[in-house]
């Protein structure tokens, strides 16, 4: 299960670090212990903090809140319910939708229906598809970044986790690739990359990066084919001109290679 540091549930939550440390303080979520003792929270306890938060400013007294929000720590499910939940300031009593069904949080008594408006003061806690999917991929991506040098194979799965959320992300596409390729597992970068053309990305950085690839694989000619994609979506990379000239050097493309080193001078000052 994904866990979150303090300064994930700073930037997802907007909620000030002090304000987080006394929520633990109190009692109302029990994150568990990371490396130097770091504080680190599950998807369920950043439910709690967002809930307590929302409590808070509907101005439902402290105690309930406290009572409430700790019962439904320990009544929410390890995944969240598909039928969604929501969580309201009914007057001073925190009611809970999950689906169907409507419940009291301090006490688990199921309702009949809510009092009043159930809109009013109500925390969605469940998001609409592409606002979670975008949620959801940011933090595998940027979990990715973190675990790149120190874990790549971890970091490998949070890329893929990543794309799987989000399957148009393609910075995710281009760093699983790029990542892959350095650990040498060659085919599967390449088919990172295809997938991405497949689905009509044309970024010039793919074709560089599958230039870059097939280069090493040893393919030439199809390498020189991506890096010229590459130049027709972005003429002015200059690395992409100077690996060209390499490559068309080494297959006998003298006007070509000299062309290209021209440009790649041209664009670099040197």
């Amino acid at each position: 299960m994904h866990r979150y540091g303090v300064r994930d549930v700073e930037k997802l939550l907007r909620m000030p670090r002090s304000t987080v440390r006394s929520l633990v303080a109190a009692g109302l979520v029990s994150p568990e212990r990371g490396p130097r003792r770091r504080l680190l929270f599950s998807f369920q306890d950043l439910i709690v903090l967002r809930t307590a938060q929302a409590l808070t400013a509907a101005k439902v007294p402290q105690r309930r809140i406290t009572k409430s929000v700790k019962e439904l720590r320990r009544r929410l499910p390890d995944a969240m319910p598909l039928s969604g939940l929501s969580i309201g300031a009914i007057a001073d009593r925190v009611v809970v939708k999950e689906g169907g069904s409507r419940w009291q949080a301090d006490s688990g008594q199921y309702l009949l229906g809510f009092e009043g408006d159930p809109a009013d003061g109500s925390l969605n806690v469940i998001e609409r598809p592409k606002q979670a999917a975008r949620r959801e991929t940011s933090n595998w991506y940027e979990t990715a970044l973190a675990l790149e040098r120190e874990d790549p194979e971890a970091a490998h799965r949070a890329y893929e986790r990543a794309i799987a959320a989000d399957p148009e992300r393609l910075d995710a596409r281009l760093n699983l690739g790029r990542l892959l390729h350095e650990m040498g597992r060659h085919a599967k970068a390449e088919r990172v990359y295809r997938e991405a053309l497949k689905r009509g990305m044309r970024d010039p950085v793919l074709f560089f990066n599958l230039g870059a690839l097939l280069d090493d694989m040893g393919r030439k000619l199809e390498s020189v084919e991506a890096y010229e994609q590459a130049l027709r979506a972005d003429p002015t990379m200059a690395d992409c001109h100077f690996n060209l000239a390499l490559l068309c050097e080494q297959l006998g493309r003298s006007r070509k290679a000299i062309r290209h080193m021209a440009q790649y001078r041209r664009l670099t000052g040197s």
